[in-house]
């Protein structure tokens, strides 16, 4: 049913706003799934750090924030080729697609290889500089060393699974993710912990275990990426009927780079943006001490799960708006838009209230320590007025990707983070602590998506104008 309702779009077949819904609610189901499910296996992973103490949690969280920075980067450079593929694809064209697909990974793989080779050698000096102090940097640096140094696996891995979702595959990437996860958990277990014995009732079970602490989830994490890499490259380069790997003449690469070029600088420049006000939040928290730093970094994970409906229906906006784009069906294009972004922020609205009602228990998930739980429930709730706004901001950026225009994004997300929640959070940090941060964070996500709206409104026709 999904692929014939998929298959329509290329065939210039008409869509009913029921049609819209349902095939936007086909395909973010197992990306929404595949997120949440590994949110789940991020709570075990944060469990376990904090098992070993409050300063492992804390040294992971001050890098937290760098290591979305230069992972964001590589994902701009793989999306200028994935929003090339996918309206290839739309319009019919298999030969460019393939080409775009062994071209695409080549590129990201040198890309993240300097990248990841950079940032190691500046991982020793980057704690200091975000504000850790001695206690927490040494593994701080190790933990962003191993995994600059992993950059590359990770790097392929979310270009191959992105490539497979713009051909509208979203089941096995989603899959594959969840796999990559239940591994990242039993590395983990493996290289965390010395070896220990367990008893369950009357068993004894001894474990191995190879005590590196947070060096160990590190490298678990690595590890898990490698596996889930090579299985997604197979899938994509084996079994994919569209893009499989053939012995055939490619096009030209250069024209594909220029163009990869055209939509990542934008992109690049918005995770610059994003990451260096992450880092810049993160350099804000760092001074309230070890406990606020703690609950900041369990917080953004516990939150995370409330928003991954949101970003599972932006993965399937921006197929559904790319492919349509291909097919030169600008109206569908717009229609969506529209449908996907009521879809979305209707979940995340009743992810809010969950996480508002759900938040002690969500704290006590990753954390021992009362403090924290105290800290992180407070802040959470804060958060979870935001919810179906900052569904708006993700799902409409993801349209506009779909549709080749990723200079608006960039221009919202400067406005939003640097014009609002810095300066906010500064000010508000000085007399209410973490609480004033983090309701620094829900006042500029909830204008960011006010801003994606009336952007998605009054400018989204003109845009797609652009493309009839």
């Amino acid at each position: 049913m999904r692929k014939n309702l998929l298959g329509r779009i290329r065939k210039g077949e008409p869509f009913s706003w029921g049609d819209l819904l349902l095939l936007t609610w086909q395909l973010s189901v197992p990306a929404i799934m595949a997120k949440i499910t590994t949110v789940m296996m991020q709570y075990i992973d944060a469990s376990m750090v904090g098992m070993i103490g409050a300063g492992a949690a804390a040294s992971i969280g001050l890098v937290n924030s760098t290591t979305w920075l230069i992972g964001g980067i590589c994902f701009a450079m793989s999306m200028g080729y994935t929003i090339q593929l996918a309206h290839a694809i739309g319009a019919g064209e298999n030969l460019r697609a393939r080409s775009l697909v062994r071209h695409g990974l080549w590129a990201v793989f040198v890309f993240s290889l300097a990248l990841g080779l950079l940032s190691a050698g500046l991982s020793g000096y980057l704690p200091y500089f975000l504000g850790g102090t001695a206690d927490i940097a040494g593994d701080a640096s190790t933990y962003l060393a191993i995994y600059a140094l992993g950059l590359p696996l990770l790097a392929v891995n979310f270009a191959a699974g992105s490539m497979l979702q713009a051909s509208g595959n979203m089941k096995v990437p989603s899959l594959l993710n969840v796999m990559m996860c239940l591994l990242d958990v039993l590395f983990n277990a493996l290289l965390i912990f010395p070896s220990r014995t367990l008893t369950v009732g009357s068993m004894t079970l001894w474990l191995p275990g190879g005590d590196l602490g947070v060096a160990g989830v590190a490298l678990g994490s690595v590890l898990a990426e490698a596996c889930c890499m090579t299985a997604m490259l197979f899938v994509l380069l084996k079994k994919s009927r569209t893009l499989h790997y053939r012995q055939e003449h490619l096009l030209p690469w250069r024209g594909e780079l220029r163009e990869a070029t055209r939509l990542g600088i934008p992109m690049v420049l918005e995770q610059i943006v994003m990451g260096s006000a992450y880092v810049a939040f993160t350099r804000i928290v760092a001074p309230l001490g070890t406990v606020a730093l703690a609950a900041n970094s369990f917080a953004i994970t516990a939150e995370s799960i409330c928003y991954m409906p949101g970003i599972g229906v932006a993965a399937a906006a921006q197929t559904l708006v790319g492919q349509s784009v291909g097919a030169r069906r600008s109206k569908l294009a717009q229609r969506f838009g529209y449908a996907s972004a009521g879809l979305g922020m209707g979940w995340m609205m009743l992810m809010g209230v969950v996480m508002y009602v759900c938040a002690p228990l969500m704290m006590a998930l990753l954390s021992q320590d009362g403090a924290v739980i105290v800290a992180g429930t407070q802040i959470l709730r804060i958060e979870a007025w935001a919810e179906p706004l900052f569904a708006a901001g993700i799902i409409v950026t993801s349209i506009f990707r779909g549709a080749g225009e990723t200079k608006m994004p960039t221009i919202l997300n400067l406005v939003a983070m640097w014009g609002i929640r810095i300066p906010l959070a500064i000010y508000l940090a000085q007399g209410y602590g973490l609480n004033g941060v983090w309701t620094a964070m829900c006042v500029e996500l909830c204008a960011r998506g006010l801003l994606s709206l009336g952007v998605l409104i009054w400018r989204g026709e003109e845009l797609y104008k652009k493309i009839s």
